[in-house]
Parts: C-alpha cells; sequence; structure tokens
C-alpha cells in the first residue's frame, strides 16, 4: 500500500493524540524532520514480504450443503492431502475457522473477516499434512472466538448432536458438534478461555488444552499472546493422542513457545493408574453454577479410577476460584488491545506476522456495530479499565498469575494429576433469536468458571467424557504439570479402556 507524508492537519490529530500542543509552525518543522523516517517506510513498502510458501496449491473448497450440515457446524468442506504415509496416514482432520489454510476462505465467525482469504498455512496444517493427514475443510467457531456457548457466530448457532435445542460449546463450536456427532474423528481447537475443553465435555469428546506454547500457534487468529493455545479434539484418547503427537513442538515462528518438551504421546497410554496420586479439587466442585448431576458423574468416576488402583483424595486449592478474576483482566484488556486495537498482532513479539489478516481485520472500526454482543461487552470493559487505568490491572494480573501456577504446582508436587468436572453445567439451552441481551451474555460466559485458570497458567488439561445424564454428555478434567500431557493421556486410557460412558 502506498505510503504518504502525514498532511499538516494528520500530524495535529496525532499530536493531539499524545497530548502534544504545537504551533503550526512547529507542525511544519517536525513535518519536515519526520520525511525521512517515512522515506524508509517507502522503501518497507516496496519489498516482498517474507512469509513461508503453502504445503500445496490453494485446494478446491466449498460451503457444506444443508442437508449434509444440519448441525451448522460445518463453515466450508475440503479435502487436502500431500503425503501418503506418516503417523495420520487415512485420518481426517477438521480446523477450526481461525487456523489460516491458504486459499480456502477464513471468517473466525466473524462478519467484519467474511471476505478473507489467507495466503499462508498454520504450522499445524503443514504438521498435519507432513504426517499423512487430510484438512477435511473448517468447522464454525464463535465471533473471534468470543463465547464458551455455540449462538454467536455471525452464520447462525451451532447445534449439540446430542440435543439440537442445545449449545455445543464454544468457542471450537463446529469442532466439538462434528466430532461428537461421529462425523469426524479428529479436529484442531483453540482454547483461551475453554474452548476446546468446553465443546468436548459438551459434546462427548476428547479435548486438550496442551502446555502453552506446546503446539505452534503460528497462522492462527490470536486473543491473547500469553492465552493462546491450540489442541486436538477427537472421538477417543488414542486419537487424541497421536493428534498431539503430529502438530507438537517448536517451530521457530511463535514467541510463546520456550523449552518446549514433547513426547510420543500415542506410545505412553499404558500402564494404568496403579499408585498414580489423583487430587479431586474441592473448588471445582459445588460452585454456584454447579449442577449435582454433573458433580456426581465427575465423583463417579473418581471413584472409578481409586477402583483401578489410583489414589484419590479430595484436595483444597482456594486460588482455583481466584483464578477466574486474574484470568479475566489478562483476556480482557489482552484482547482489546493485541486482537482488535492492534488488528490480531499486537507489538514487541518476534515470529511469523500475518500482515494479510492485519490488514483485513483492520476494517472492523468501520463495521463495529456487526461485533457480536459477548465481544463488545469484553471490548467496553477492557478498554475502560486500560484507559482509565493505564493497564495497571493487567499488568497486576500477570503479577498474580505467577501465584496461580505456583498455587496449583504446589500441589503437582505431591499429585500426579488434578481432577474436576470440565464445565459445572450440561450443555445449556441456545438462546432463542429474540432472547434479551443477558440472556445472550450468560449463555456465553456461565460456564468457564473451572477451565479459563488454566488457560492463564498454563497448565496442561484435558477433559474425558466420563457419563450421561438425561441423555447429555459430562465431562471430566485432568490438569497435570507442565509438559506432563502424558500422564494426563495414561489417566484418560485407563478409563476409558474399562468403562464405556455412555454407560457410565
Amino acid at each position: 500500500m502506498p505510503v504518504s507524508v502525514p498532511t499538516l492537519q494528520e500530524l495535529k490529530t496525532v499530536a493531539e493524540r499524545l497530548n502534544m500542543s504545537f504551533s503550526p509552525e512547529d507542525l511544519e518543522s517536525f513535518r519536515e524532520l519526520i520525511k525521512p523516517n517515512i522515506e524508509a517506510y517507502e522503501l518497507l513498502d516496496s519489498l516482498e514480504d517474507n512469509l513461508p510458501a503453502p504445503a500445496s496449491e490453494a485446494p478446491d473448497f466449498c460451503p457444506a450443503g444443508e442437508s449434509e450440515n444440519t448441525l451448522n457446524a460445518w463453515f466450508q468442506k475440503t479435502a487436502l492431502k500431500t503425503q501418503n504415509h506418516g503417523i495420520l496416514e487415512g485420518k481426517r482432520i477438521v480446523l477450526k475457522d481461525n487456523i489460516s489454510l491458504a486459499g480456502v476462505p477464513m471468517m473466525n465467525g466473524a462478519s467484519t473477516l467474511a471476505d478473507h482469504v489467507p495466503n499462508i498455512d498454520a504450522t499445524v496444517v503443514t504438521r498435519i499434512l507432513n504426517a499423512g493427514g487430510e484438512i477435511a475443510g473448517k468447522a464454525h467457531c464463535e465471533y473471534f472466538c468470543l463465547s464458551g456457548g455455540s449462538h454467536t457466530t455471525a452464520l447462525g448457532p451451532v447445534h449439540n448432536p446430542h440435543d439440537h435445542n442445545r449449545s455445543s460449546g464454544g468457542s471450537s463450536a463446529g469442532c466439538g458438534a462434528l466430532v461428537g456427532s461421529g462425523e469426524l474423528e479428529f479436529a484442531i481447537g483453540g482454547d483461551q478461555g475453554g474452548s476446546i475443553r468446553i465443546p468436548s465435555a459438551w459434546c462427548g469428546c476428547v479435548g486438550m488444552k496442551p502446555t502453552w506454547g506446546l503446539v505452534p500457534y503460528t497462522g492462527i487468529m490470536p486473543i491473547e499472546a500469553t492465552i493462546d493455545n491450540a489442541g486436538p479434539i477427537t472421538n477417543n484418547v488414542y486419537n487424541n493422542a497421536l493428534l498431539l503427537e503430529a502438530i507438537a513442538g517448536a517451530d521457530g515462528l511463535d514467541p510463546r513457545q520456550y523449552d518446549v518438551k514433547t513426547q510420543p504421546y500415542s506410545q505412553q497410554l499404558r500402564g494404568g493408574v496403579e499408585g498414580m496420586r489423583i487430587g479431586l479439587v474441592k473448588e471445582g466442585f459445588d460452585r454456584p453454577e454447579s449442577e449435582a448431576d454433573v458433580d456426581q458423574k465427575v465423583r463417579k468416576a473418581a471413584n472409578a479410577l481409586r477402583d483401578l488402583g489410583a489414589i484419590v483424595t479430595e484436595v483444597s486449592i482456594p486460588w482455583h476460584n481466584i483464578g477466574q478474576s486474574v484470568w479475566l483482566a489478562i483476556a480482557l484488556e489482552g484482547l482489546t488491545e493485541q486482537m482488535m486495537l492492534r488488528n490480531g498482532t499486537g507489538l514487541n513479539w518476534k515470529g511469523l506476522y500475518d500482515t494479510q489478516l492485519l490488514q483485513a481485520h483492520a476494517n472492523w472500526r468501520e463495521r463495529a456495530d456487526e461485533l457480536s454482543d459477548s465481544l463488545k461487552s469484553c471490548m467496553l470493559t477492557g478498554l475502560y479499565m486500560l484507559e482509565k487505568y493505564h493497564g495497571y490491572y493487567y499488568a497486576k494480573a500477570q503479577n498474580l498469575n505467577r501465584r496461580l501456577r505456583t498455587e496449583y504446582d504446589s500441589y503437582l508436587q505431591d499429585y500426579d494429576l488434578l481432577m474436576m468436572p470440565t464445565v459445572p453445567m450440561k450443555a445449556t439451552p441456545l438462546p432463542a433469536p429474540d432472547a434479551s441481551r443477558e440472556e445472550y451474555i450468560q449463555r456465553a460466559f456461565e460456564m468457564i468458571g473451572n477451565t479459563c485458570a488454566m488457560d492463564a497458567t498454563g497448565h496442561p488439561a484435558l477433559s474425558v467424557p466420563c457419563g450421561l445424564s438425561e441423555g447429555l454428555p459430562v465431562g471430566m478434567m485432568f490438569v497435570g504439570r507442565h509438559y506432563d500431557e502424558s500422564t494426563l493421556y495414561r489417566a484418560a486410557y485407563a478409563f476409558e479402556s474399562h468403562y464405556d460412558w455412555h454407560q457410565f
């Protein structure tokens, strides 16, 4: 795009935003002084961007037909495969629609991004293809991923496969619905407050939010870099471990990654839980939003693990209840600054910047009324706190986040994993089209009390189906030490191998 020297009026506007007062002569002087700076930008504009080439030519794609999209879970269908060998050979994987797949539209659930077609592949796409997997398409997600319900996407609600009148959970709504319905066995979701684990719990899937940074987020539209996570949603534990094995590891482009440690997860499932120490987190149960049958199913699963030889003990972690407030300040102020005001990139980090996405997303300002009410409520809070308190509470929350991590870590010295309900309630009814704004917002955020803290602290957390109540799935969540996903998988595999959650 052409770069121009600012007019005197443009320079005056910038100065006023910086609380600087200049005379007309001052403005003329500064305008001349910054011309060499603008020339440097003109040189940058003349150079070709340094972006990785996609893994293949743009694949054919098409929206799913109405008859094959009864859950409204599909955004685009494709069939992209580049290798005929690897650990994902013969596997079809759907991507959450905040993941870049070159040549295929990506709208991230948002009307303001509906015309965006990425020109790069996310690292997870390249790794799936290199492992022999097939990209089956893109799944609907919530409006810029700002909802734990499945009713905020610009293209209409995603339906729960167990009850079409209920939420599939968000924001990886379509991923959960497609895997939960049995249409696909593999999906890649994203998780900043619970968005892999919530749809997994409500749709009857296995969902892993890995250790922060284990899976490269390169090429995925961010919310806030310190809480961004991508991971697998699958139909069983083995498939989940296999997909994580294929996509985990440093890529040299994602600043979220530091001292990453991977393991052959699919080869470390056996061994059982004999002698495994499990801490049943008291604060994860009997919450104000909890449903008694959900608590009962998870406690029953804990007893089942005890019967398999695990040592299960109730523990109290009071900071678990503080975690949501710590996470909230980071998420709301961070997303307002990085995802919205800085157009999905932010500043002050090294790595791959998706400049095409930045340009496409910047137009939200001209169409801000189209944003979902869930996003508007987050932005209103975030910008108010940033401007009135100058980022003080974001900074304090990040400081307290170290304490929050230490609180969990102190128990994980004595226990191999922690356990609680993934979501304290079963899948909630989808709001009616004429529902009040209050109900709309309630249904977007009421379920995150147990999930969001792990996005702040970075601990791995795995949701596993552990029963049905009133025909709806219930999920239990295991939380473990950083980079110890294998222990979570081992506990989950032991339960899955001995019990049919549909009958539990």
